[in-house]
């Protein structure tokens, strides 16, 4: 099996992983990783935000609903522009992280349910945001209930951040260790392939353009991507990985033995810095 397959493979199994958790699973996933999601999970760039703005024309007064909202990265910087949004966030802890960071802005609701179980406002907001969330909506209910919350040619926005593995250099460094402790997590993961995990979900590769208007309820859908750049200290670092879904899922005991080797080559090959590589990218279509 070649490795585009392999990838492939991974990402289908990624994905279903997240499908294959019942609700209440679902609401208490980041519970233990909210505080490192929020301190070291990049941030939107406002470029991204702005181009999406210019692109939609939202007026300043617009409502939006925000769909897994997190601890409100999202949400500051649209709240910034005076919007007023309403945040759907299943996760207690990921609330109470949102009302702090959004303590500011008294146009920002934050409601703790999840979107499947959130009694729907038909017609009433102006944008739906889902900022690297949607692919934990059960498929069959995405659209249509985001189609129902909207007003007539009001926009469905998809934000998405991807965060590259370091370069080659540092991986080679790495690899023993993760073939020691995490095997499922050894293959080096390039450029190309993550800008896939854009495009990928649920069960198999399924492209979310088009999953979109295959839809049958927007139209006008325009995709666009950021490249930028960013340096994690050796703490920064773990506690990003300790944020994500697949490193949440290890073992306690190999994750634990995982992050010691990966400080220590750090710290001592790297001079406890390394820079990544990012991927910000929007999606947005307008309901028909």
């Amino acid at each position: 099996m070649n490795k585009e397959n392999l990838n492939n493979d991974f990402i289908a199994a990624f994905f279903k992983s997240i499908q294959s958790k019942n609700l209440e699973q679902k609401k208490v996933w980041y519970s233990t990783a909210a505080e490192a999601y929020n301190k070291t999970r990049p941030r939107y760039p406002q470029q991204l935000i702005n181009r999406v703005i210019e692109l939609t024309q939202l007026p300043t007064n617009a409502k939006i609903l925000e769909i897994g909202c997190g601890p409100g990265i999202a949400t500051e910087a649209f709240a910034k522009l005076g919007f007023s949004i309403v945040c759907i966030e299943p996760n207690q802890e990921f609330c109470q992280l949102a009302r702090q960071n959004c303590a500011a802005y008294p146009n920002v609701e934050i409601i703790n349910t999840s979107f499947e179980e959130w009694e729907i406002e038909t017609g009433k907001f102006d944008a739906v945001l889902a900022a690297t969330s949607i692919h934990w909506i059960p498929a069959e209910i995405r659209y249509h209930k985001i189609a129902k919350a909207l007003t007539e040619n009001a926009w469905l926005i998809f934000l998405w951040n991807v965060v590259f593995q370091p370069e080659y250099e540092l991986y080679q460094h790495l690899r023993d260790i993760y073939l020691t402790y995490a095997p499922s997590l050894a293959e080096y993961e390039d450029k190309r392939f993550e800008y896939e995990k854009l495009k990928g979900i649920g069960h198999g590769i399924i492209h979310f353009g088009q999953e979109i208007i295959d839809s049958g309820k927007f139209k006008d859908l325009i995709s666009e991507q950021i490249p930028w750049q960013t340096n994690y200290k050796t703490d920064d670092y773990l506690m990003l990985l300790s944020s994500l879904s697949q490193y949440i899922g290890l073992d306690s005991q190999n994750k634990d033995s995982l992050f010691e080797g990966i400080r220590e080559k750090i710290e001592n090959d790297f001079n406890g810095n390394i820079d990544f590589s990012l991927l910000s990218a929007f999606q947005i279509a307008k309901k028909i």
